[in-house]
């Protein structure tokens, strides 16, 4: 009876916490000034965070050695709003799934796209994703692979700047964004479907 009584006024007291649970996932594409601003206006995502992950050196950073590690956000995300299927469903409509040499006007391993799940559940979901799209482009080869998440290492000290960077630089990051191509490219692949 004790431990009855104990679990419904903790379960009560959740009620009136004012915070959801969170969750985070990982994904790159391409550069993460634009990943942040497209999974920012996500309804249902409370953080998202610029970085490294993927390789093996330790501490990378965007002017030093990053070597084998993936441009990335980590989403924090409240999965009472928004799902981890919402989150790929808005991923394949920000990336282009095609390009194996980078995404848009930005070539190079660290700016391939990829998934990096954190359990079998993600690891699922995430090829069933990539699955749909491999089915809507039978003509095309999708190269976006489903990864292991690793170690994120978040861009940080003098190189801060990169953390919400389209908010901080709005000029700077519209004239990026539209030199580098990457809305009309995401047009010509998802039509509608793109979420600007």
């Amino acid at each position: 009876m004790k431990n009855k009584l104990v679990f419904i006024l903790f379960a009560g007291l959740l009620s009136y916490m004012p915070f959801a649970l969170a969750d985070k996932a990982i994904f790159a594409g391409g550069c993460f000034w634009c990943m942040e601003s497209d999974f920012e206006k996500l309804e249902g995502v409370t953080n998202v965070i610029s970085g490294f992950t993927g390789g093996t050196v330790q501490n990378p950073t965007y002017r030093g050695n990053h070597a084998g590690h993936y441009e990335a956000v980590v989403i924090t995300y409240d999965p009472a709003k928004v799902s981890y299927q919402d989150l790929l469903d808005h991923f394949w409509v920000n990336i282009d799934p095609f390009d194996d040499k980078g995404q848009f006007c930005d070539k190079g391993h660290e700016y391939l796209s990829a998934i990096f799940v954190k359990n079998e559940t993600e690891k699922l979901l995430a090829e069933q994703s990539r699955n749909k799209v491999v089915e809507q482009f039978p003509k095309q080869k999708v190269v976006t692979p489903i990864l292991d998440a690793a170690t994120f290492w978040p861009i940080k000290g003098k190189e801060s700047y990169h953390q919400d960077y389209y908010k901080n630089n709005p000029v700077r990051y519209k004239f990026y964004r539209f030199n580098c191509g990457r809305d009309k490219r995401l047009k010509e692949i998802w039509g509608d479907k793109v979420t600007q």
